[in-house]
């Protein structure tokens, strides 16, 4: 029996050491970063019901709301996204802008979007391309440029008939390549749910749809992730730029009944009007537009909110008006055109309103599991990836200490 007793003893012991040795952990490879925007995608439309992929990933790892920085506009948050700079220091102040030497800036131009002195700062691509790897782009805004003479390893010229699939196929291209053919950093930007909400309105039927598109090409660049082994450190992250919020019929105005154009040129429409005053005239354009104005708030520059961070570059014109949540002020001739009794979409609005919230989602080896974070500003987010990347983040208005617990746990 004693003997009995002393084999069992020396029995534990033995399986107690063994399970004490760690199991040899496979080395990580370099991360990879899979950035996917969604232009105008509310937070509150990823649920299972309406994008059940998207809901699930970020069930699965971490998910939360940014706020955008100002103005709640496509080309200053996207840039922002992958410089950690807010408009007002790398000079994309507006989707519509007008600079002394490079003369206007129009989105629709590739002579703006593909010119590299509108772009201050040095994005995400860029940084990576100089540690010696690749970097692709899908329609980023900025990625047609050369910023500071460097282009991205494969970048894609915007078209607007690109569908999702689409997209989404270029993408199971680029993530399997021949490995040694591989990006460290692949962006790709949907348009379809910013487009289809512009036009009917985020609530209707063709931006549901859009967003159900969508999804289902996320799902697949998903599902090529998940082949990859833990390993292999392939992380996706999927923003949005700002939300959306609905326009009335009835409720646009053109710009010329804030100020008048022999007071004052306008130099943007939409929810952010920029107005440029005639010689002589900046103090009766701004006494004109906050007067005239009913729905909406207007400044001259050196008055813009200091929550905003705004107002410093030579880009920003002297008079900058506001529109309320629901209201637009159109250029004259394009408020000629608009449908009058239809509602449509629209953002550039306050960005501490609830509707202009935005999107965060981030899954893989790099970030925590299961994880919602409170609400906060969109500048963080370049911290975040550079630090995943393992690069030297350049300077920037973000704090990297802000978004920590994104990150997975070091020991796991």
């Amino acid at each position: 029996m004693k003997m009995r007793l002393m084999m069992a003893l020396a029995v534990l012991l033995s399986a107690c050491a063994v399970s004490s040795v760690p199991k040899p952990q496979l080395a990580k490879a370099p991360a990879t970063v899979i950035l996917i925007s969604v232009d105008g995608l509310r937070p509150a439309d990823v649920n299972a019901s309406q994008m059940p992929a998207l809901s699930a990933l970020g069930r699965a790892g971490v998910r939360g709301t940014m706020r955008p920085s100002f103005p709640s506009l496509t080309f200053p948050n996207h840039y922002t996204l992958v410089t950690g700079l807010r408009p007002d220091h790398h000079g994309v102040v507006h989707n519509q802008m007008f600079d002394a030497q490079l003369g206007e800036f129009r989105t629709s131009k590739a002579s703006s979007t593909g010119n590299g002195a509108w772009w201050g700062g040095e994005p995400i691509w860029v940084s990576v391309i100089r540690s010696g790897a690749r970097a692709f782009t899908a329609f980023w805004p900025g990625s047609e440029a050369a910023v500071e003479g460097v282009r991205p390893t494969r970048w894609l010229t915007f078209d607007a008939k690109t569908s999702a699939a689409q997209l989404s196929a270029q993408a199971h291209a680029w993530l399997n390549l021949p490995q040694s053919e591989r990006a460290r950093f692949i962006t790709v930007y949907f348009p379809q749910v910013d487009k289809a909400s512009h036009d009917f309105g985020p609530d209707s039927g063709e931006a549901r749809q859009a967003r159900a598109e969508v999804d289902r090409a996320i799902g697949a660049i998903a599902a090529d992730i998940a082949s990859y082994a833990p390993e292999d450190n392939y992380n996706l992250v999927v923003v949005s730029d700002h939300g959306f919020a609905t326009v009335s019929p009835g409720q646009q105005i053109s710009t010329s009944t804030i100020i008048p154009t022999t007071l004052a040129t306008p130099i943007s429409d939409g929810q952010v009007i920029g107005f440029m005053p005639k010689p002589g005239k900046t103090e009766d354009a701004l006494r004109t537009a906050k007067a005239s104005l009913k729905h909406g708030t207007c400044y001259a520059k050196a008055e813009l909110p200091a929550r905003w961070h705004y107002g410093h570059h030579p880009r920003i014109p002297p008079i900058l008006c506001q529109m309320d949540k629901g209201w637009d002020a159109l250029f004259p001739a394009v408020f000629a055109r608009i449908r009058p009794f239809t509602s449509r979409g629209s953002h550039g609005y306050d960005p501490d309103l609830p509707e202009m919230s935005a999107l965060f989602i981030a899954r893989g080896p790099a970030f925590a599991e299961h994880r919602v974070l409170p609400q906060f500003n969109n500048v963080h987010v370049y911290s975040l990836l550079m630090d995943v990347l393992a690069l030297p983040a350049q300077a920037n208005d973000g704090n990297p200490e802000v978004l920590k617990a994104a990150k997975a746990d070091p020991l796991k």
